[in-house]
């Protein structure tokens, strides 16, 4: 007996993942920016370690390169540079200078950062129950 597959057309799969349209569903191109709204997520969260940064400033609301270095001690400076560059362009951080000497900055999450919650705990989630199938 054989099985039949049931698929969508781009377009028309139901549920909330059914608004992507159909021309974002091609690799994206690098001059223009994503239009399927998981692809706009991923750009957000691109490149390893990125979730784990913005996951230090769901614990602690704010913080400075020195602090994040402290809680990711196995993330190069040059990565941990390039993440917090990386989620400032995005709208997920905003650089403030203290004033003083020496001169520092504090990172702090915007409100789309401060959005991106929900999915960082659902990624938790996820996380936890395959950690547990695997003890």
């Amino acid at each position: 007996m054989t099985h039949q597959t049931v698929g969508y057309a781009p377009g028309d799969a139901p549920g909330p993942l059914a608004d992507c349209p159909g021309h974002a569903l091609v690799p994206p191109d690098q001059h223009r920016p994503p239009d399927c709204p998981v692809d706009i997520t991923l750009a957000v969260l691109a490149g390893r370690w990125t979730p784990l940064v913005l996951r230090e400033f769901l614990r602690r609301g704010g913080a400075t390169y020195s602090e994040l270095s402290a809680a990711l001690p196995a993330l190069s400076d040059k990565v941990l540079s390039d993440r917090l560059a990386q989620l400032t362009g995005a709208g997920v951080l905003d650089r403030h200078r203290v004033p003083g000497w020496p001169p520092r900055v504090r990172y702090t999450l915007t409100e789309q950062g401060r959005a991106l919650e929900p999915v960082m705990h659902s990624m938790w989630e996820w996380g936890t129950a395959r950690r547990d199938e695997n003890d």
